[in-house]
């Protein structure tokens, strides 16, 4: 990958669902090391604009492009990407016959053939990176719902992506677990990790992307500098969002 060109790239992608397009002509671009929030209403499609980039969904129109390579295209299936992408969702989705290191071990042995006792210490240390070092033992139902959300962001690490994507990962939580998880979250975009994260958390997008893209029925409306977007919004959908979310 040339060191100029963007970590991924959406080219006009559109994504269908039983003839209703969710997901209209989308461009994007992000950089190396680049926080970007996404924004905007329920159904939006938000989420489904994040699953295109992982190469989670097909797409009937343009093309993904992840580090020079062709991830996506119209008519084809999607190409996954063994963990250069890490992806956390709504739901932690662990295994609950196994314990907070073993899930977070499981991928590098299975995918990436990486030796137990090798996967085992290194999840030891990302489950220590998000502050469960002590939990790491316990299986799931013994965890709460916070720190099951911060075994699954251990976990999409543990397979060293270069770019990690967030689809409202403090929806299904309390606010007190909501705190521990987007520190986690800060941390790796202070350490230079590239993220896109799907959040309706206000605080959380100014304080930490460096850009924030507002999308409105399938389609971006806006696209800057996060200060720019919440202090002078250049769409009149984005000044009536922000608006509403703020007095919501």
């Amino acid at each position: 990958m040339n060191e100029q060109s963007p970590l991924i790239a959406a080219e006009g992608v559109t994504r269908t669902y039983h003839g209703s397009q969710v997901v209209q002509d989308v461009s994007l671009q992000v950089e190396p090391g680049e926080s970007v929030v996404i924004l905007g209403p329920s159904g939006a499609g938000k989420s489904t604009l994040l699953r295109c980039l992982a190469g989670l969904e097909p797409i009937q129109a343009g093309q993904i492009i992840f580090r020079g390579a062709e991830l996506s295209r119209s008519g084809r299936s999607p190409h996954l990407s063994c963990g250069d992408i890490g992806m956390v969702f709504q739901q932690f989705n662990l295994f609950p016959h196994l314990t907070a290191v073993e899930n977070v071990a499981l991928a590098p042995t299975r995918v990436r053939r990486v030796k137990r006792e090798t996967a085992l210490a290194e999840a030891r240390q990302l489950l220590a990176r998000v502050g469960l070092a002590h939990r790491a033992d316990h299986y799931p139902f013994e965890l709460s719902g916070g720190q099951q959300q911060r075994v699954a962001i251990a976990r999409a690490l543990a397979m060293h992506p270069a770019l990690m994507l967030f689809d409202e990962p403090t929806s299904a939580l309390d606010p007190e677990f909501t705190r521990e998880v987007l520190e986690v979250m800060r941390a790796l975009a202070a350490d230079g990790m590239t993220i896109i994260v799907v959040t309706h958390e206000m605080a959380f997008a100014r304080g930490t992307a460096d850009r924030v893209v507002v999308m409105d029925h399938g389609r971006i409306v806006e696209d800057g500098p996060t200060e720019q977007v919440f202090m002078a919004p250049r769409h009149e959908r984005t000044e009536r969002f922000l608006r509403q979310v703020s007095t919501a």
